[in-house]
């Protein structure tokens, strides 16, 4: 029998990064007993969880890649569901290929380990729209084969097939939530590690050009990240063992049109600049989310309201 998460305690890797601080928010609301935050601040910030710290959220800054830093948090709670969200951004895994790759499988089997010792009971794995690479057919459904084109995506594909290996030999209760292109407040807009929409917003506030990168025509599923959290906390008691799930919208969106909207709902009238396509960029990713729609009531906020929201929190965050 899966717990419910109302009444018990919850551990979120990655708990201070984008996602995981949106599904801490939404867990208090659940009525989760005690929510234990682990993340090494790779890419999270605490003030994303500055709100939820005021609530009793427990944090560790901390590292699920390190076998006895996850030993230690398992020794001081009683955790009943763990939702690991702890990963390295994408753009990583073209400066430090390996690592990027090794964050993805070690965290994975450390929790498995853990969970195959009976340390928690139910396992809710993030995985990525990317292990598909570019679509063989269209729109991916969950058969789509795993075709990952960067390490990252690799180090996730290996991490999905880790979960239903050790569900299969040690009858785990654990499943695979594929959220695509998610984007909304809090997301990274720092550095090389941003991603198109949150760097776009900083480029135009810093009054630097924005960037079109090949031919801007490659295509992305977008979706709201409170959208993602709604739907993933809807699943929760529904998924089977082992199954996997996309967390997508309806259509897709180019690069070139989301860097033209950025700047028409900023006012920028300023110069849009070409750049040479990355490496290993996927062209397109357009999901099938009818699996998900048989399931729940399924929300999703309209891309034009979701970025007017998300460039708000931009303008209000960024000094």
């Amino acid at each position: 029998m899966r717990p419910s998460i109302q009444n018990n305690v919850v551990l979120v890797t990655g708990g201070a990064g984008f996602i995981g601080s949106h599904l801490v928010d939404r867990l208090i609301l659940e009525g989760a007993k005690e929510i234990i935050v682990v993340d090494n601040l790779f890419l999270g910030n605490e003030d994303n969880i500055k709100n939820a710290l005021s609530k009793g959220v427990i944090f560790y800054k901390d590292d699920i890649e390190i076998t006895s830093s996850l030993d230690y948090i398992f020794e001081r709670h009683e955790i009943d569901i763990v939702f690991n969200c702890a990963t390295k951004a994408l753009n990583y895994s073209f400066v430090n290929p390996k690592n990027a790759f090794d964050t993805n499988v070690n965290g994975i089997l450390n929790l498995l380990e853990h969970q195959r010792k009976k340390h928690f009971k139910t396992l809710v794995h993030f995985s990525t729209s990317e292990v598909y690479g570019s679509a063989i057919y269209e729109p991916m459904d969950e058969q789509h084969p795993l075709n990952p084109t960067t390490t990252y995506a690799a180090g996730k594909a290996a991490a999905d097939i880790a979960l239903k290996s050790w569900v299969n030999m040690f009858n785990l209760d654990a499943f695979i939530v594929r959220p695509f292109n998610n984007y909304g407040p809090r997301q990274n807009h720092k550095g090389y590690l941003a991603g198109v929409i949150p760097i776009t917003a900083y480029r135009i506030l810093k009054g630097i050009s924005p960037e079109i990168h090949g031919t801007g025509l490659q295509s992305r599923d977008f979706i709201y990240v409170l959208d993602t959290v709604d739907a993933i906390i809807k699943l929760y008691p529904l998924m089977k063992t082992a199954d996997s799930i996309n967390i997508s919208t309806d259509g897709q969106i180019s690069m070139k049109d989301i860097i033209y909207k950025i700047a028409n709902l900023m006012e920028y009238k300023g110069e849009i600049l070409n750049k040479p396509a990355r490496g290993a960029d996927v062209e397109c990713h357009n999901a099938s989310n009818e699996k998900i729609k048989s399931m729940i009531n399924y929300q999703l906020t309209s891309f034009d309201d979701g970025m007017v929201a998300t460039l708000q929190w931009y303008k209000e965050n960024i000094k």
